[in-house]
């Protein structure tokens, strides 16, 4: 059994529609049901009104199916099958198994041809193609050119049959010369010893190719030799580098161990400046931000005292509720000064190598300058408060004129 002929047969078997799935392993050993099943159901296939015996559980049963299937494909399918590798159900068994498969698949296959010429030519009915039969074409014409010289050359031969027949018996009752027979036999043996001489040439100079064919190959081994003892002594030498390179190599492990540690520094120097960059950013904004609360708080303000102008009458009666908003209004500005002085402190200088002063220094100054004034007016206001803790806006309202000194007197 070859693993081809294995696999054609699974092949085959799939294709002609049988219903188990068989596989390669399954006729490694001897396995007598698949190949009853098998032969039972490629007998129905060939025939599907065959009467045969399934029973193949005694050994008398199995030797009656084996030959009742044996004598079906004789007389039937004309197929000569071999019982005795049948019986073995092994690999064996695989080739004859395979020839009622093969016939079977060239039957479908020559079937499946035919429907399909057919549809063909039933489409294409009015259809000639004239160039896939160029092919022919000239095949038959020159089968034809040969048929009528070699029917000429018979028919000549035939004509002079006559003369030949005569030349031919003349020949065949003229008596056998004793000379002429020794002359082609000299002739012949003088051929055949022509040609052992030079046979015998020939080995000859096999042999002296022999001989120089052994003499070269004495002298590649010698020098096959003396190449492998130069290559041992010069792996047993030591080079005269070998000394520096090693004290190189010791010295560029130590580069690369020094390298490996600057990189590694480097990179959690990096990883802190960017740390520190994003805490410094974070602080600015917050200040920002405090900036822009002080700014509103101031035009609320500044809101309330325009409402307190209009209506010096509310401001009396609203005094006490006013002075607890200016305390927690200055009370917000310190701790918006206290922050932006942190935010100030912790703040990094930045500096160009050119003269005058960059634009982050100048909103740096135009904010200090803010915040300088905002100090100014809020000690203003908590010595006016001081001073007249009755009056709610000082500013708002204008200081009473004094009278004169004469009047005094």
């Amino acid at each position: 059994m070859s693993f081809r002929d294995l696999r054609n047969f699974t092949e085959m078997m799939r294709a002609l529609g049988y219903p188990r799935l068989i596989s390669m392993e399954n006729f490694h050993t001897p396995n007598f049901m698949l190949v009853s099943e098998v032969l039972l159901w490629l007998v129905r296939r060939y025939e599907p009104q065959t009467d045969i015996p399934s029973d193949v559980e005694t050994e008398q049963d199995r030797v009656f199916f084996i030959k009742a299937v044996a004598q079906f494909m004789a007389t039937k399918a004309h197929i000569k099958l071999n019982t005795k590798r049948l019986y073995q159900a092994d690999g064996n068994a695989v080739k004859e198994l395979l020839k009622v498969t093969s016939v079977l698949y060239g039957a479908m296959n020559t079937k499946g041809g035919e429907c399909a010429d057919l549809s063909e030519e039933d489409s294409s009915k009015f259809k000639f193609d004239l160039v896939s039969k160029i092919a022919d074409l000239k095949a038959a014409r020159q089968l034809a050119s040969e048929i009528i010289s070699k029917g000429a050359s018979l028919y000549d031969l035939l004509g002079k049959e006559v003369d030949l027949r005569e030349a031919r018996t003349e020949s065949i009752a003229r008596p056998l010369e004793i000379n002429e027979a020794e002359k082609v036999m000299k002739i012949a043996i003088g051929c055949v010893l022509e040609q052992v001489q030079k046979t015998k040439d020939m080995l000859n100079n096999v042999a002296l190719d022999e001989a120089n064919l052994e003499a070269k190959i004495e002298k590649r081994k010698l020098e096959l030799e003396r190449s492998q003892k130069r290559l041992q002594t010069l792996q047993s030498v030591r080079p005269a580098f070998m000394d520096e390179y090693e004290k190189i190599e010791e010295q560029l492990q130590k580069e690369y161990s020094s390298y490996i540690e600057k990189f590694h520094n480097l990179a959690y120097m990096e990883q802190l400046h960017e740390d520190f960059r994003q805490t410094e950013q974070e602080m600015f904004e917050e200040a920002a931000n405090m900036l822009l609360m002080q700014t509103r708080l101031k035009e609320e303000e500044q809101h309330l005292l325009q409402g307190g102008n209009n209506d010096s009458d509310v401001e009396i009666q609203e005094d006490e509720g006013s002075s607890s908003e200016v305390e927690e209004q200055d009370i917000m500005r310190q701790h918006t000064t206290e922050t932006l002085l942190r935010g100030r402190a912790g703040a990094r200088i930045v500096g160009t190598m050119q003269g005058g002063d960059t634009e982050e220094e100048e909103d740096l100054e135009d904010s200090e300058v803010d915040l300088d004034e905002d100090e100014e007016e809020d000690d203003m206001e908590d010595d006016s408060m001081e001073i007249s803790p009755s009056k709610s806006n000082p500013r708002a309202r204008k200081p009473e004129p004094l009278e004169e000194s004469d009047n005094d007197f």
